[in-house]
């Protein structure tokens, strides 16, 4: 299994617009982040994590144009699924499916009437929803999927097992002890650390620290952080030896 980062950051992205700071004016590559997302590729099946506002930059980086099989979607913000039409020319290769829980279909149906309908018109994304449940696996491909629930404040949110060996977390502030049972045995985790400071919707750094602590996977990547997060280099080294500040363009493989 292979895990592309496509990006690292929160809402705002990093450098967040008219900031001076020493992380937003960093020339180190790895303090440039675009919206979270990451692509997963299985020995049978290749998925989308969300499909953010970034996602034309994000695919353009890659140079890796090919079909995708499926995307999860976490939740309806748009930091998280404004990217959505991009799909366009990944239709080529067929329909792509997205599996998302109820409300969420119903907010994106809102958003776009123009594809997500029964008659639509040349030249839109051919995409179609999925429903996607806690607790209830489907399977992209041969590639199994378990949603979970996470708390995003009080936002109830989706996280997904992606086979037996990767678990993908992002915008968590708390979530369910039934969770954490099912991410037991995980070679690698990925999972939100928004930065030092307590938020009322996302882990801070010591939180995500401390829910890698109790899943116990082999490596733990941090994702979805802000400027706040400090620079990547200096920050990197305050670490656990298995956790690391995650990046743009990273390759884990597993």
């Amino acid at each position: 299994m292979k895990v592309k980062i496509l990006g690292s950051g929160t809402s705002t992205g990093v450098p967040e617009i008219g900031c001076t700071c020493p992380v937003c004016t960093s020339p180190d590559p790895r303090d440039r982040r675009l919206r979270t997302s990451a692509m997963v590729c299985t020995d049978n099946a290749t998925i989308l994590v969300d499909c953010g506002p970034d996602f034309r930059e994000q695919m353009l980086r890659l140079e890796d144009f090919g079909q995708i099989d499926g995307v999860l979607i976490t939740h309806e913000h748009y930091d998280h699924v404004g990217g959505l039409d991009d799909l366009r020319p990944f239709c080529r290769f067929g329909e792509i499916p997205l599996y998302a829980e109820h409300y969420t279909s119903e907010d994106l149906r809102q958003r776009m009437p123009y594809c997500l309908v029964d008659r639509i018109y040349p030249g839109v994304p051919r995409i179609y929803l999925q429903d996607a449940e806690p607790g209830k696996a489907f399977h992209i491909k041969h590639t199994e999927i378990l949603p979970f629930r996470v708390m995003h404040g009080r936002l109830p949110i989706l996280g997904f097992r992606i086979g037996k060996r990767l678990g993908y977390i992002t915008d968590m502030l708390t979530m369910p002890d039934e969770s954490y049972e099912c991410l037991q045995g995980l070679d690698l985790l990925i999972v939100n650390a928004l930065r030092p400071k307590p938020h009322p919707t996302h882990q801070s750094i010591s939180e995500a620290l401390e829910t890698a602590r109790r899943i116990g996977a082999k490596k733990t990547y941090l994702v979805h952080m802000s400027h706040h997060a400090g620079l990547h280099a200096e920050m990197e080294h305050s670490l656990p030896p298995h956790v690391h500040f995650a990046y743009d363009g990273l390759e884990i493989r597993i």
